[in-house]
């Protein structure tokens, strides 16, 4: 995926040659080392990887691995591309538009974007409510203290830090919170897998027509390609040219080829992270639980609780650490990308780098998606049948929503000469019509499954 070039402002004439210099590029040109290098480029691409691993994501790979051993493995793979190609897609129109998502949508295809939105808040919200829980109980498994307890104290303190942390420090956080999910791979160590079927699992596809089997299918595919971290991706690549000055849409708009090698890159890390995580927890409860006949797994923590036994104490530790550090990475990402959806969308001002008083309204959605999520968990609502529900919703809307960023991304009047090249366009739509074939999937299964 080679698509930006040496182009500079010649390709690309809507860039202000007056704007703030981002020093990041200038640190980057100097730099020898290429691990200092690749470790700079690292941003908003690896914090979406991560906090696709969410509880919810962990629970159904989880899941994947208990009821089906390595047979699911090899879906890692076959996504990668298709995750690096939407979420560099979306980078780029956050890169090149100077704006967010939804603030394009709404510029060209408002009819469409209300109800995008609206399911998205919901979605959000359950799933949000849902992976506070997942965060308590996961500190219940460390600490022998009821989960419930937990939950507010966690719900305050992840708003705190949105709220008032601003955007460097929560990017700083986010960063080290991602380093939490490679407690699946020290996980999947001590499970001692079969290396001869791993492989098997991982290089010759397993495709079974029964309908439990296409469900696990469908959700590992819903999970992975969530349309949360669209809007999340190209608003923090806002937030990025912000963050250096950037504060003007006239200023923003335009990228050069060296900004968008960069941001493909990190989107490539984090995509990669993303799904090297989600294979080692495939791998880490195929090799245990399903060995194991402990198929009947519903969450992350019973995956935790169940490797205890079988594993031991380290594993079953790790799998908690990287729940917790997963949760709280996750909650503000579902939470603020509803925030960014909205606030774009009706054209108020957003932004984590923004002080609560500049943008009352992005912060409000904030507050609010924690809170009724965090009064889900004491409403006596089964986090599994809100998952469902926002696994559902979140299916319907990636469709629809893909199709549009696919239109958006091929729009000269928004990208100008960055439009998509050939290669990334077939695989932006082929993402597109398998999230389409997804939903109807999803949506039989959770009827009929």
């Amino acid at each position: 995926m080679t698509e930006p070039g040496p182009s500079t402002t010649a390709a690309e004439p809507r860039v202000d040659p007056n704007r703030p210099v981002d020093p990041k590029t200038a640190e980057l040109r100097a730099e020898k080392n290429p691990l200092k290098r690749f470790a700079k480029v690292l941003g908003p691409g690896l914090i979406t990887g991560a906090s696709d691993d969410d509880p919810s994501g962990i629970g159904t790979y989880a899941q994947a691995g208990a009821q089906y051993g390595y047979a699911t493995l090899w879906t890692t793979v076959v996504m990668l591309p298709m995750m690096i190609s939407v979420q560099y897609i979306c980078a780029k129109i956050g890169l090149v538009s100077g704006k967010g998502l939804a603030g394009v949508l709404r510029e060209h295809h408002p009819r469409l974007l209300y109800p995008a939105v609206l399911a998205l808040v919901v979605a959000n919200t359950l799933n949000a409510g849902a992976d506070i829980g997942a965060i308590a109980a996961a500190i219940n498994l460390l600490v022998p203290i009821p989960a419930i307890v937990f939950i507010v104290p966690v719900s305050l303190a992840i708003v705190a830090l949105q709220v008032f942390g601003g955007y460097h420090l929560i990017d700083r956080v986010f960063k080290w919170l991602a380093l939490a999910l490679l407690a699946y791979l020290g996980a999947a160590l001590f499970a001692r897998p079969d290396v001869v079927r791993v492989l098997a699992g991982t290089l010759i596809p397993t495709i079974r027509l029964d309908p439990a089997f296409i469900g696990i299918l469908v959700a590992i595919l819903g999970t992975t390609i969530s349309p949360y971290l669209f809007f999340w991706q190209a608003s923090q690549e806002v937030e990025e040219q912000i963050s250096i000055g950037r504060r003007r849409l006239r200023q923003r708009q335009g990228a050069s080829g060296f900004e968008l090698k960069y941001a493909l890159w990190d989107t490539v890390a984090g995509m990669v992270f993303s799904e090297v995580v989600a294979y080692f927890i495939i791998l880490a409860t195929g090799a245990t639980l399903f060995v194991a006949g402990k198929t009947n797994i519903t969450s992350a923590t019973d995956a935790a609780q169940a490797l205890r036994p079988l594993a031991g104490d380290a594993a079953a530790i790790l799998l908690a650490i990287g729940l917790i550090g997963a949760g709280v990475l996750a909650v503000p990402v579902l939470t603020g990308s509803a925030a960014y959806g909205v606030s774009e969308a009706f054209g108020w001002k957003s932004g984590l780098d923004s002080k609560p008083g500049r943008a009352p309204q992005f912060y409000a959605v904030i507050v609010a998606a924690t809170l009724v999520g965090m009064a889900l968990n004491f409403l006596g609502i089964n986090p599994i049948t809100a998952l469902v529900l926002s696994a559902v919703l979140n299916g319907l809307l990636a469709g629809p929503l893909l199709v549009l960023v696919m239109l958006v991304s091929n729009d000269r009047r928004v990208l100008g000469e960055r439009t998509n090249g050939r290669l990334l366009n077939t695989i932006g739509w082929v993402t597109t019509g398998v999230m389409s074939l997804a939903a109807v999937g999803l949506v039989v299964t959770t009827i009929f499954g």
